[in-house]
């Protein structure tokens, strides 16, 4: 997933997906860590899950196989639209709403994207239109690879944790453990940042390149940052520490995952290194915490 040959594509998505997403947050009820406004990978592309409203609750599809977005309710009714390339972010925004209206579904977003590649209400976005299906297909054929090794690596471990799922403002796939230990927030910190890192965690995710690093590649943080976190060992060789906004992120490349002679295998030792380096240094009951397979 070479990031220069489909960035536009990647783009697009990222602000169709924010559009989604939005609607989750302002519908279903909140959760702790910001947890109900993230999508989850499908079979078939990235869904809400079920979202309540007044008559009962709907989902929201992406369909990457079928290249539509597709809304569901559980009255039976259901509408979709085609997605495909030269669909505008302004069109994919006008034709949501016009969909959810039909199925007697309202609601009203702040119609402006967070932390994304634009900054251009979304009603008033014609540039960004870019669908290539091939970059879809491989996006979505790898996010599913991916959730079945973070829900492997989830179920290792006894304490609080999210669920593997995908925030829209970054576009990556998380998963988060938690010590049970509140931490201190920045004076400076924002409501987001104040919900979401209340509490010590470890966090794990993948995604798909920015400017910063320009390839996919997993990572791993841990907040708040012990002392000498990046003198920890990662596995497997290829994977390093890097400095980012002042602290240190575990990065594993994503080619270098392809090339390992057991993928899956080296994936999840990274996650575990990068486990093991944050608990120790941050001082964890990690033994208490392993869940051990029978």
């Amino acid at each position: 997933m070479p990031l220069e040959a489909w960035r536009s594509t990647k783009n697009t998505l990222h602000l169709y997906s924010q559009i989604v997403g939005k609607i989750r947050l302002m519908l279903h009820p909140r959760l702790n860590h910001w947890w109900h406004v993230t999508l989850y990978v499908s079979p078939r592309g990235l869904t809400t899950r079920k979202i309540p409203y007044e008559g009962g609750n709907f989902e929201i599809e992406f369909d990457f196989h079928e290249h539509k977005l597709k809304m569901t309710a559980s009255n039976g009714m259901s509408e979709d639209f085609a997605l495909y390339d030269g669909l505008t972010v302004a069109d994919f925004y006008s034709s949501i709403f016009s969909n959810l209206r039909k199925l007697g579904i309202s609601c009203s977003i702040l119609a402006t994207p967070y932390e994304a590649p634009s900054e251009t209400p979304f009603a008033e976005d014609n540039t960004h239109c870019s669908y290539d299906k091939e970059y879809v297909r491989r996006f979505h054929q790898i996010l599913v690879s991916v959730d079945s090794i973070l829900e492997e690596f989830r179920g290792r471990f006894y304490g609080k944790s999210t669920p593997v799922h995908m925030f829209w403002h970054s576009f990556d796939l998380a998963l988060t453990r938690f010590s049970g230990r509140s931490a201190p927030v920045r004076d400076e910190a924002g409501e987001v940042e104040r919900e979401a890192y209340s509490h010590e965690v470890i966090s794990f995710g993948f995604w798909f390149g920015d400017d910063n690093v320009p390839a996919p590649a997993f990572y791993s943080y841990t907040a708040p940052e012990p002392a000498g976190l990046a003198e920890e060992p990662l596995l497997p060789g290829t994977a390093k520490w890097q400095e980012s906004n002042g602290s240190h992120l575990a990065l594993l490349m994503y080619d270098d995952v392809r090339n390992a002679d057991n993928p899956h295998a080296a994936a999840l030792d990274f996650l575990e290194s990068a486990y093991q380096a944050g608990a120790k240094r941050a001082g964890w009951d990690s033994e208490g915490f392993q869940n051990k397979p029978n």
